[in-house]
């Protein structure tokens, strides 16, 4: 009873799930009395006929737009502060972040930098926030990064050529417009990396030492609704069912992590993106099964209930057996959605892997990681996933 009784806030935005919802943003934005909003994307998706759409809702809610696309797939600093110049130079007065995690994530530092007048790199770190932003609304199109329901944004900081956490309640979006229609149109690679990003969400904030009972409940849930319907997605993208059903396990995800935080996977696969720019999704991919095998000793009940989730028998087996048997089950799931490659595939080299090792453990998700590690462990691990 302890655990359930312990003091822990929860943060989350006011959200709406379902097909036709990202439809509701000029609704939303006149609710805010928005005036001008700065859509905030990214080139790969500027030209899909769903952004055109949010744009025509705003347009009938009388509200004018500016669109801003120059988003990596990693976020950069520069590219924030060119987007805050941008929301400042055209008199904007509220942000509609429409795309996956980079634009969410660049989103909330154009509206933290226009309203505390700083560098973005100022923010890094947890409740660095003095002022939130302007009127915030996130259009998810992918099911993974959980941008748009979690006070986490994660920028790369081009000098350090690392990547900051920036932690504030002040990065909640003001509203969420969660419609599993739109990551139809996301290729099998990309459903496949988020999907894997949204799992080890949930399996790392069942697992954080900031666990609750309210983040236990939305992270044991969205690790059965994936595992159990990211594999149907990718054998038939078409299917919007399974589509809901991994964006709604994504949001689940999303809101346990937000509020758990998360652990060593993410750190590490935050050095990974900062130093080499490498694919998120997939360093999580990669990474999760080495991260579960040294934490696994220091939070044995918790991973056996994630194997449950995951509908591996665990009837009569040792922790160490149902250890190696929720490894093999994710193995297994990151293989049959198509996520095979190494980090030495990425072009990852050995020399790299100290560097890298004391990044990650320098990074604000470690904190919450069930067990700390010295230099040696993270670099064992590296090697592990190399």
């Amino acid at each position: 009873m302890k655990e359930v009784i312990a003091m822990r806030k929860f943060v989350a935005p006011e959200l709406i799930f379902g097909v036709g919802s990202s439809k509701l943003a000029g609704q939303y934005a006149e609710n805010f009395g928005v005036n001008k909003a700065l859509i905030v994307t990214d080139p790969g998706i500027a030209d899909c006929p769903w952004v055109a759409a949010v744009q025509e809702s705003l347009h009938k809610s009388g509200v004018e737009t500016v669109v801003f696309s120059d988003v990596s797939e990693n976020p950069r600093d520069v590219e924030v502060m060119k987007g805050a110049d941008l929301y400042i130079e055209k008199g904007c007065d509220s942000i509609i972040a429409v795309g996956g995690g980079s634009p969410m994530d660049c989103a909330k530092g154009i509206g933290i930098v226009t309203t505390n007048k700083a560098h973005i790199l100022s923010f890094e770190g947890v409740d660095m926030v003095e002022s939130p932003g302007p009127p915030l609304i996130c259009v998810p199109s992918t099911a993974g990064s959980s941008a748009d329901v979690s006070q986490f944004a994660i920028i790369t900081d081009t000098k350090r050529n690392v990547k900051i956490s920036i932690v504030s309640k002040a990065m909640v979006p003001d509203a969420a417009l969660i419609d599993p229609e739109l990551t139809v149109t996301m290729n099998v690679q990309l459903t496949a990396a988020t999907g894997l990003d949204a799992l080890t969400h949930a399996i790392e904030a069942y697992v954080s030492n900031a666990n609750s009972a309210l983040t236990d409940l939305f992270a044991l849930d969205a690790i059965k609704l994936i595992s159990s319907y990211l594999v149907a997605v990718i054998e038939d993208p078409d299917d919007i069912d399974a589509r809901g059903h991994v964006m709604l396990g994504s949001m689940e995800a999303g809101l346990a992590f937000s509020n758990a935080i998360l652990g060593a996977v993410h750190a590490m696969a935050h050095s990974l993106g900062g130093l080499l720019d490498l694919p998120h999704g997939e360093c999580n991919a990669i990474l999760l099964p080495y991260v579960i095998k040294a934490n696994f000793p220091f939070a044995i009940g918790r991973y056996i209930r994630i194997a449950e989730a995951m509908g591996v028998d665990v009837a009569g087996k040792s922790s160490e057996e149902v250890c190696e048997m929720l490894v093999d089950k994710i193995v297994e799931l990151r293989k049959s959605v198509g996520i095979t490659k190494s980090l030495r595939d990425f072009g990852l080299t050995q020399s790299e892997i100290p560097k890298l090792a004391k990044l990650a453990l320098n990074d604000a998700c470690m904190v919450t990681n069930p067990v700390d590690f010295s230099q040696e462990d993270v670099e064992r691990i590296y090697e592990a996933a190399f």
